[in-house]
C-alpha cells in the first residue's frame, strides 16, 4: 500500500505497537520517540501522514505542527494525546491537524480514517500510476535548470530503464535517486543504497550478490546480497565509477539478464530490479583509459540526469541557508531568526566547493553553536573564519563597515541622537549598537 506513515511520540511502546498494527494493514511505517528527529526523517524519507503526540520533551507537538505547516504543508497530521483539552484541540485544528484523538485511540476509527486518506491519495494519482514527488523530499530550489531536472526525475520515475545521475560530490545525486524511486510504481518496495567507493573491492561482490556458507573464510552462514534484497524495488549504486572492471562485468549481466549467483553458489537467482547509478567522475574519460566498460556505460545511461554544482545556481544558496536554519533550528530546539548581515554576505559570496552537503554541514554547526537569535561569523566552522580574513573577506568587511556606518548615522539622525530608539529602528539591541559604533569610531 503506497501510503507512508510516521509516528512521533515519546512513548516508545506506543510507537512500536501502533507501527506493528499499521504495518499489518500494509502501510510502510516509521516512528521516532524523539520529536527533534522529525525534520531529518522528513528530509530522507517519504511521509504522507504523521501521527503526532502533543506533550513531548525537546519540542512540543503544537510547535512541531506549526513547523510542519511551514515546511511540509501537504503532509496530513493526526494529533494523539493523553492530555486532552479543548484548548489543545482548537490549536491542533488551527494549525492544520486533520483530527484529534485521545489515548488510547479508537483503532477502528483511526484505521478507517487512514484508509480514507490513502484511498483519496490513490484516486488523485495520474493515470500512469506515477505519483507526484513527495513534499518531504522536494529539492529546495528556485533555479530553472534544477526545476527541469525535477521534471526529468518525474518522467524517469514512470519508466523501468536504468538511470545514470552525474555531478560533483555533495550536489544531491542520492536525493534525486530517491525522488525517482519514490515517484514511481516501485515506491512501496525496497530502495537499497550501495556506496561502491566505501566498500573494499574484495568485499563488494559479496555485498552486491551475497554468498553461500563456506564460500570464503568467515562465511559462516548464507547471506543475501543487495540485489536480492532489492527484488521488485530499486538499487542505487553510488560512485559506480570506482567499481573494478571485474565487478562491472557482473553488473552488466544483471542489467541484461536480471540474474546472478551468490559468491560460492551455483543457483541462478532472478531478480526484478530498477537500477539507478551515480558518479562524480567522467565515465567517458574512464572508458578512454580502459577503466570503465563502454557497454556498461551505454546500458546505464539510457536516462541521464546531470545535477549542477551549487556555484552554478547561486540563487539557491540563500534559499538553502534559510531552509537548513529552519530544519536544524527545529532539530536542536533553537530559535534562530537568520544570519547577521556580515555572515550572510560572506556565505553568499562563498563558492561552496563541497556543494549542498558543505552548506548543510556549515549551517548545522552554526545552529549548534549560535547563542543568540542571529548566526554570526563566530558561530561558523573555522575555515569560514579564515575565508573572512582573505582578500574577499576584507572586501566584504569594508563593504559592511560602510553600510553599517551609513545605517547607524541615518538611524541616529532620525532618532535625534537617542541610541535606544536608533537600536530599535535598526532591529538590534543597544549593546550591539554600542559595539558597532565603537568599532566604527562613532562612539
Amino acid at each position: 500500500m503506497n501510503y507512508h506513515i510516521l509516528i512521533v511520540d515519546d512513548e516508545k511502546e506506543l510507537c512500536v505497537s501502533l507501527s506493528e498494527i499499521l504495518a499489518e494493514e500494509g502501510y510502510p511505517t516509521l516512528y521516532t520517540s524523539d520529536p527533534r528527529e522529525t525534520p531529518a526523517i522528513l528530509g530522507r524519507a517519504r511521509v504522507d501522514l504523521i501521527i503526532l503526540d502533543i506533550r513531548m520533551p525537546g519540542i512540543g507537538g503544537i510547535d512541531l505542527l506549526k513547523m510542519l505547516r511551514r515546511t511540509n504543508p501537504n503532509i496530513k497530521v493526526i494529533i494523539l494525546t493523553g492530555h486532552p483539552s479543548i484548548e489543545n484541540a482548537v490549536l491542533s485544528m488551527k494549525y492544520g491537524a486533520v483530527n484529534f484523538y485521545e489515548k488510547p485511540p479508537n483503532l477502528k476509527k483511526l484505521l478507517n480514517e487512514i484508509r480514507e486518506f490513502s484511498s483519496r491519495d490513490a484516486a488523485s494519482q495520474a493515470p500512469s500510476g506515477m505519483t507526484a514527488l513527495p513534499p518531504a523530499a522536494r529539492v529546495v530550489t528556485s533555479d530553472p535548470g534544477m526545476r527541469k531536472i525535477l521534471q526529468s526525475a518525474e518522467k524517469a520515475a514512470a519508466a523501468t530503464a536504468p538511470v545514470l545521475i552525474t555531478g560533483e560530490s555533495g550536489t544531491g545525486k542520492e536525493l534525486i535517486a530517491g525522488l525517482v524511486h519514490e515517484a514511481g510504481p516501485r515506491a512501496s518496495r525496497p530502495f537499497i543504497k550501495v556506496n561502491c567507493a566505501a566498500i573494499p573491492e574484495p568485499l563488494l561482490e559479496s555485498e552486491l550478490f551475497g554468498h553461500e556458507k563456506g564460500a570464503f573464510t568467515n562465511a559462516v552462514a548464507q547471506r543475501k546480497g543487495k540485489f536480492e534484497l532489492a527484488h521488485e524495488g530499486t538499487i542505487f549504486l553510488d560512485e559506480i565509477g570506482d567499481m573494478s572492471p571485474t565487478t562491472q562485468a557482473k553488473i552488466l549481466r544483471v542489467l541484461q539478464e536480471q540474474e546472478f549467483e551468490r559468491v560460492g553458489g551455483t543457483e541462478t537467482i532472478h531478480s526484478d530490479i530498477r537500477v539507478i547509478a551515480a558518479t562524480n567522475k567522467d565515465l567517458r574519460l574512464l572508458i578512454q583509459r580502459d577503466s570503465f566498460r563502454e557497454d556498461l556505460y551505454y546500458r546505464l545511461c539510457v536516462i541521464t540526469i546531470h545535477v549542477p554544482p551549487l556555484r552554478e545556481r547561486p540563487g539557491d544558496v540563500e534559499l538553502l541557508i534559510d531552509h537548513f536554519l529552519r530544519l536544524y533550528g527545529a532539530q536542536y530546539s533553537r530559535t534562530i531568526r537568520g544570519l547577521d548581515e556580515q555572515t550572510r554576505e560572506l556565505l553568499l559570496a562563498h563558492t561552496w566547493p563541497g556543494n549542498v552537503r558543505e552548506l548543510k554541514n556549515c549551517i548545522e554547526r552554526a545552529t549548534i553553536f549560535c547563542e543568540g537569535d542571529l548566526v554570526t561569523l563566530e558561530d561558523l566552522p573555522s575555515q569560514y573564519m579564515e575565508l573572512e580574513g582573505t582578500h574577499l573577506g576584507q572586501k566584504l568587511q569594508t563593504t559592511f563597515d560602510q553600510l553599517n556606518r551609513s545605517m547607524i548615522l541615518e538611524a541616529l539622525e532620525k532618532s535625534k541622537g537617542k541610541k535606544s530608539k536608533a537600536a530599535d529602528m535598526l532591529n538590534i539591541n543597544r549593546r550591539t549598537l554600542y559595539n558597532r559604533m565603537r568599532k566604527l569610531g562613532l562612539s
